[in-house]
């Protein structure tokens, strides 16, 4: 075990836990950050994604051994009112099914705002590639991307 400090949704946390943990796991058992959810374990679906330094990362395979003086965001950190434009564009296009990927989405998609403010439907693609939806809103996910960018 190690003690670790990070800086998470802008606040410090400590933790003590074994260094190979997935910072996953950290967040949901540990923290009580529920927000972020386990899909595959492996990085393939997107639903564990986070922001490290503002870009999005697979929280399911990075150790809490890796993150240093890293800022994290979780999608509990995105907004405190729900009002982030991308959890309001994915209300405007009814983006939700099920929901279980919708944390990992809409992570994804502010990341790729952040970063590029006007995408491509190409960027926009890219972007989003390894983001599953099992319910298959990919259509309504990428209107909600472009409404947000607009906003």
């Amino acid at each position: 075990m190690a003690i670790f400090n990070l800086n998470i949704n802008g606040k410090s946390m400590q933790v003590d836990v074994d260094p190979a943990t997935p910072v996953l796991w950290v967040l949901r058992d540990h923290l009580d950050l529920v927000g972020t959810k386990y899909g595959c374990g492996v990085a393939a679906c997107g639903a564990c994604t986070i922001h490290l330094d503002g870009n999005a990362v697979r929280s399911c395979i990075m150790p809490v051994s890796s993150v240093g003086g890293s800022k994290i965001t979780t999608i509990e950190g995105l907004s405190e009112t729900g009002d982030h434009p991308v959890q309001k564009a994915w209300l405007e296009h009814d983006v939700p099914q099920c929901g279980y990927c919708q944390a990992g989405q809409i992570m994804s998609a502010a990341a790729l705002l952040a970063n590029n403010p006007k995408p491509s439907d190409e960027d926009i693609d890219n972007a989003m590639n390894g983001n599953i939806c099992r319910c298959g809103t990919y259509t309504r996910i990428k209107a909600a991307i472009k409404t947000a960018a607009k906003s």
